[in-house]
């Protein structure tokens, strides 16, 4: 089975909290405070290995934390870094932020590896609180929170040639014929139920050629298999447009025609205008005018067209001869341009805090001001301090006024409670 798209949670390891510590030593006196800072948290990584060929390590695992940072230690020791989590992805995976459909990288080569969510930075031990007032300080700074994303996983195929069409036209026959590729062969829709990739030689030169299945009216709405094997189209340089020029099906060649490159139009704009060419296959089955009217419709609108019968191999090398040519002109097909490391793994810059107003509550919100409170020691005068200033600093006070809090509401910061006093 062939597992090529996901939706998967992933998250980087928490910064280890600051240590609140003081130097002790036999005969020494007020030894100061020697709070270590924590480790910083793992980081997420999707690197591309040749190693694999399907999404399957993702089809029943769907979340993937990285490990926290350690507390740091006294004497100022640092905390433990934590290990970054390494994810193995086929090469030719596609990475995208699920909540803004933006994505993130495009893995197309061996050994490529992106950063998707980084660890938190270790919170900072008591060491750095100290100055000429604060002699010891009984507070230090917790870490900081992974970043977390939810993420569509993708594989496309990384073909030079797709072949497309109505089941049971041929595409399997033709990929059979051209290559080594051993795909399932019968006479009834829907043989191929996944994409078969063959390698081709012609003279000293080769290319990749994939038999997309799946493709009927209503593909890009997901009928039939289309929108499973759409996706892989999107990659090839070249699509082989392979037509039961025989009509043996019932159908007329230059609807079928029409339909599936509507399909392939509604599923993505950028596919209309990828260079085709039409194999008109069983040709061995077809009356010759209508042979003579498809090939001439198909001219007029400046298809190029070969004629062929792909089970007894009669003209599948002029083709292979044609498409090789072809290629050599075609630049390769980039789908993500690629990202800087340091820009993806927030796309907008964060507040560092709401207000939310609840009848009489105002509950202040953020990351930022989560890290703030879990860092202060509510018991300790000097840490109190330190976060009145850090928040009328940063403008919290400011803006539960302009929310319109009053002499005697309810404040709420995660785990603090106070009433608001001027």
């Amino acid at each position: 089975m062939l597992v090529d798209h996901a939706k998967i949670y992933v998250k980087g390891g928490d910064g280890g909290n600051g240590m609140v510590s003081f130097h002790r030593e036999k005969y020494v006196t007020n030894g100061g405070p020697d709070g270590g800072d924590g480790g910083k948290g793992g980081d997420v990584i999707f690197y591309a290995t040749e190693d694999q060929s399907t999404l399957q390590n993702f089809r029943f695992k769907r979340k993937f934390v990285a490990d926290n940072g350690e507390k740091g230690l006294f004497r100022n020791m640092y905390g433990r870094g934590a290990a970054d989590l390494r994810i193995a992805v086929p090469v030719g995976t596609m990475i995208t932020d699920a909540r803004t459909g933006r994505g993130i990288a495009d893995l197309t080569a061996a050994g490529e590896e992106i950063i998707v969510a980084k660890g938190g930075k270790g919170g900072q031990g008591n060491f750095h609180f100290s100055n000429s007032v604060r002699q010891a300080p009984n507070f230090a700074r917790a870490g900081i929170v992974g970043d977390e994303m939810n993420l569509i996983v993708e594989l496309k195929l990384l073909a030079d040639v797709g072949l497309i069409g109505f089941p049971n036209v041929g595409k399997s026959t033709l990929l059979s014929v051209v290559s080594a590729a051993r795909p399932q062969i019968a006479d009834y829709h829907f043989t191929t139920i996944e994409p078969n990739l063959g390698v081709v030689a012609v003279g000293d030169t080769s290319f990749v050629m994939a038999d997309i299945p799946g493709i009927i009216e209503g593909a890009h709405d997901g009928a039939g298999l289309g929108h499973d094997f759409l996706r892989h189209i999107e990659r090839t340089r070249l699509l082989i447009h392979v037509v039961d020029v025989s009509g043996s099906e019932g159908r007329n060649p230059i609807e079928d025609v029409d339909s599936i490159n509507n399909e392939l139009s509604l599923f993505n704009p950028l596919l209309e205008t990828r260079p085709q060419i039409i194999a008109a296959n069983k040709m061995d089955m077809a009356d010759p005018g209508q042979v003579e009217i498809f090939v001439t419709e198909m001219n007029r609108r400046g298809y190029e067209v070969f004629l062929m019968s792909a089970a007894i191999a009669d003209g599948t090398q002029e083709l292979i001869n044609a498409v090789a040519a072809k290629l050599v002109t075609l630049p390769k097909t980039i789908l993500l341009k690629e990202a800087k490391q340091e820009t993806i793994y927030r796309f907008e810059a964060e507040a560092l805090f709401t207000v939310e107003v609840s009848e009489d509550t105002f509950t202040v919100l953020g990351l930022w001001i989560q890290n703030i409170v879990e860092s202060t020691n509510f018991e300790d005068p000097d840490s109190m301090q330190y976060f009145q200033r850090v928040i009328r600093k940063k403008g919290v006070i400011d803006a539960l006024k302009k929310a319109g809090v009053k002499e005697g509401s309810l404040v709420r910061m995660y785990e603090f409670e106070f009433e608001y006093i001027e």
